[in-house]
């Protein structure tokens, strides 16, 4: 037998679970998850389905014969297999404290994507990238040459057939045109102190202020510095008693967490755009181990 996911975006309408349902039945599936969520705000409905093709049917007549309904409903919608890994690269700077965690749950089983490269504007993290047999490209970036820079990137971005670009603390502003030709395939991360604490030093401001919590925001990129759709956050909890130092290092570990959730939602297919904000629908009981770890 075949597990395989189903993902579909529509307008709202009556009978979609339905259709789906019975065209999955009529071809010997039998459905083992289903999440769904009406927006009436924005009148689009979302649906992820897991199903097991117990009959062998294949992905091929399965798309084949979606069409039909998927044309009526006026569906966005993709069948998919768990088997299929997505070629991801990595962008980092000089703070590696997310692509050291990245590396390690990939090493380790727990993040399952291929790594076809990482990018960076330093040579800082050449031998880690190597050492894990990855391709390690470094492409200088400045004001003069930003264009030639992000031709470049996306020079391997076609190479490798990347689908995913993770900004692992990559600290470039990117262009309008290169968010625009990768709109829904970039994710970022950033600290939580956004806008209130800007600059080089934002751990040092919050610790100045007597902040309470810290927390990191992972989203896709847009135009919009930092504004794109929301995948995933998180928190912690500090003290009067903690350093500045302590900011800085459980900021990190909570960066890489959050970063870590964020791509595993999207590698998996449970993540849909709704505007400017995005639905995530929950990992089914035992998908999260790789996200526990760390």
């Amino acid at each position: 037998m075949s597990e395989y996911t189903l993902t579909v975006t529509s307008p709202t309408q009556r009978g979609i679970v339905a259709k789906i349902s019975v065209y999955l039945a009529e071809n010997g599936c039998n459905i083992t998850d289903l999440a769904q969520f009406d927006d009436t705000i924005t009148g689009r409905f979302f649906s992820r389905v897991t199903f097991v093709s117990e009959e062998g049917i294949g992905i091929k007549t399965l798309r084949e014969g979606f069409g039909d309904i998927a044309e009526e409903l006026k569906m966005d919608w993709d069948f998919h297999e768990p088997s299929e890994r997505m070629k991801v690269i990595i962008m980092v700077s000089r703070f590696g404290h997310c692509l050291n965690d990245l590396l390690y749950r990939w090493r380790i089983g727990a993040l399952p994507i291929d790594i076809v490269a990482v990018i960076s504007n330093h040579m800082d993290y050449q031998k880690v990238v190597v050492n894990h047999d990855i391709p390690f490209h470094c492409i200088k970036v400045t004001k003069e040459n930003k264009p030639q820079a992000e031709a470049a990137i996306m020079g391997v971005v076609r190479e490798t057939g990347a689908e995913l670009i993770v900004l692992a603390r990559y600290m470039q502003i990117l262009s309008d045109e290169m968010c625009q030709q990768m709109s829904g395939r970039i994710i970022n991360i950033h600290h939580s102190f956004l806008p209130s604490f800007k600059g080089a030093n934002p751990y040092k401001q919050a610790y100045e202020r007597g902040v309470k919590l810290i927390g990191a925001t992972s989203h896709y990129v847009t135009a919009d510095l930092d504004e794109g759709p929301i995948i995933e956050q998180d928190i912690v909890r500090v003290t009067h008693a903690q350093s500045s130092s302590d900011y800085v290092s459980l900021g990190r570990d909570v960066e890489s967490q959050v970063l870590a959730r964020a791509i595993h939602a999207h590698i998996h297919h449970r993540v849909f755009l709704n505007g400017n904000k995005s639905v995530v629908f929950p990992a089914s009981p035992g998908s999260y181990a790789s996200e526990r770890m760390g």
